[in-house]
């Protein structure tokens, strides 16, 4: 007497694992195009909230941190400015969405400030993922 015991059989188990295959074949691309966008939104939004935080800084102090200061006069007092009023930013300054930091200068190129994040190659210039996210195409 043989008695069947509940359970899947290898073919079964193996049909399924080609269906899940296929699947993420044809998913995984489509969410990975969907992701590329989001990395740059969030750092064109980042880079805004620095434009903010250096208007308000700016208003404060009559100047621009320096490229030397860098963005983290945003969250600590400079040496012997009595006008300081911050921390501008509320969490500490984020790395950019690629994992790298935010290249702040000034003066800038065109005179003011520059905020970049030179995008999933890390260098500048690019094209697509490797686009630079500046602050002057943010509308600063």
């Amino acid at each position: 007497m043989s008695r069947r015991e509940g359970g899947f059989t290898l073919m079964e188990l193996l049909i399924v694992l080609v269906i899940v295959g296929l699947l993420a074949a044809l998913v995984g691309p489509t969410l990975y195009q969907q992701i590329k966008p989001a990395k740059q939104s969030a750092a064109r939004a980042q880079i805004e909230n620095f434009a903010t935080a250096l208007d308000s800084f700016f208003i404060d102090m009559g100047r621009h941190p320096t490229t030397q200061e860098g963005l983290s006069v945003l969250r600590t007092k400079p040496e012997g400015d009595g006008n300081w009023k911050g921390p501008y930013l509320k969490k500490e300054i984020p790395r950019d969405p690629w994992g790298a930091p935010y290249v702040y200068l000034s003066p800038g190129r065109n005179g003011g400030y520059e905020i970049m994040a030179y995008g999933a190659d890390g260098r500048e210039g690019g094209e697509d993922d490797n686009a630079d996210i500046t602050s002057w195409e943010n509308g600063k």
